[in-house]
């Protein structure tokens, strides 16, 4: 029944056959009505289930008892699972209820609509690869740390980040050069595999990236001054080299280096600009958020310092004066860059070296920044985007090879977006 289409299922069921149903994994939201006055020692409602339940609690109410003691009340739960186990994803959900007496049960229309498509969006995501799979395990459920690592060691071994591992070439390199164009480079697949969540200290990892580090240099990809350069030395543009940059502190690579270079090269305004080597003084949202990923992986390798830290804490200070899409002397939004090549309020993925807002709160939850109302226009964007399944479309794609799949096509739901937008909405919400 519960894999056929229709409406929700709701039983009224006992101790017994909710243990049943709970361990087979077909249960999507639970509803209790508990007389207080019965609470204290006694047996498990739930007997015979050998894992923890993450569960999110959807509504609660207090309701009077109906006998002659005001002084106890029922309370009335509802609270919907997080994160089943189960592999079948019916297209209707399954509702268990007990209610006490002289109750009748009372059903939100629109907070269950609501709940119930965040937890159909979680088994949408975490039906797909290990590499979405882990991140949502972490990011949105509640699933213990040793789960979360056994899913992300098969980023290595499965799906898209095993499928780009196998892409190396005997000379390290990825799509013939150290950059390229064409988003199948080196510094691609690496960028890619680090947004994948490849676990740096896994085998294939070290093997991939000692490759690169032994063989891969810039000849033929850049000036011909960085032509000798190792691949972890970078070149010369500030927004190339903080790419390689956050990969190569990712997946622990010196690149002190490269960091140096680009503290020498911020701007008075906060940010960095590709073209201040041509005389620019006014920074690059494009630029500045690649090298603060880069300035922030090189911290969370713990190979930070006190100036490190000071120079991104300008550069996001240059994101957050601006609202993340506002011109700061106009307030004007910033649809694209000035070049055409970013739209900054459509989502795409991967970005490469392209700016979006998400993007940008991204880089903010990932720093950890405490979220005040200079962000709260750029998280309405986030949310507007949402669509009637609670899902996230991928809204553009740049031109160039894509050397695997990450999504199903522009226009079409992304699991990559939906996945980073609800990550940030989290973010948002708890800042308080």
């Amino acid at each position: 029944m519960k894999a056929q289409p229709g409406k929700d299922l709701i039983i009224f069921g006992s101790g017994s056959i909710v243990s049943e149903l709970t361990r087979h994994g077909l249960i999507d939201e639970y509803r209790f009505a508990v007389c207080l006055v019965l609470l204290g020692s006694g047996q498990s409602l739930v007997r015979g289930v050998p894992k923890r339940l993450p569960l999110d609690l959807l509504e609660a109410k207090r309701l009077p008892s109906g006998d002659d003691h005001p002084s106890l009340c029922t309370v009335d739960a509802r609270v919907a699972v997080s994160h089943p186990n189960a592999s079948v994803r019916p297209p209707n959900g399954v509702i268990l209820t007990k209610v006490s007496r002289n109750q009748q049960m009372a059903t939100n229309p629109a907070k269950r609509q609501v709940s119930t498509s965040k937890s159909s969006v979680i088994r949408w995501l975490l039906d797909s690869d290990p590499s979405i799979r882990w991140q949502v395990m972490r990011d949105l459920t509640d699933a213990p740390a040793d789960e979360v690592a056994a899913e992300r060691a098969e980023v290595a071994t499965e799906g898209a980040g095993a499928r780009l591992l196998a892409l190396q070439a005997p000379d390290g390199r990825w799509g013939g050069a150290a950059w390229n164009r064409g988003w199948d480079s080196t510094m691609h697949v690496l960028s890619l595999l680090r947004e994948m969540g490849l676990d740096p200290a896994s085998d294939e990892a070290r093997r991939a990236v000692g490759l690169v580090r032994d063989r891969v240099t810039w000849q033929g990809c850049g000036p011909q001054e960085a032509d000798d350069n190792p691949f972890f030395a970078g070149e010369v543009e500030p927004c190339i080299n903080g790419q390689v940059g956050a990969v190569g502190a990712y997946f622990g690579q010196d690149v002190r280096g490269i960091v140096d270079r680009l503290l020498a090269e911020q701007l008075p305004d906060g940010g960095w600009n590709c073209e201040a080597a041509n005389g620019s003084t006014r920074s690059s949202f494009n630029t500045t958020i690649c090298v603060l990923e880069a300035l922030l992986e090189h911290e969370r390798a713990r190979r930070g310092s006190p100036e490190v830290t000071g120079a991104r804490l300008r550069g996001q200070e240059y994101l957050l004066e601006r609202r993340l899409f506002r011109r700061r002397s106009t307030g004007e939004v910033i649809e694209r860059d000035r070049k055409g090549g970013a739209a900054w309020t459509r989502f795409a993925f991967p970005t490469w070296w392209h700016y979006d807002v998400l993007r940008g709160l991204e880089y903010l939850r990932r720093a950890g920044v405490a979220p005040d109302e200079r962000v709260a226009e750029a998280i309405d964007l986030v949310a507007s985007k949402r669509d009637d399944d609670g899902r996230w479309p991928l809204e553009t794609r740049y031109p160039g090879r894509m050397p695997v799949e990450t999504d199903e096509g522009e226009g079409r739901p992304s699991r990559w977006n939906t996945l980073r937008a609800l990550r940030v909405l989290d973010w948002y919400s708890a800042r308080d």
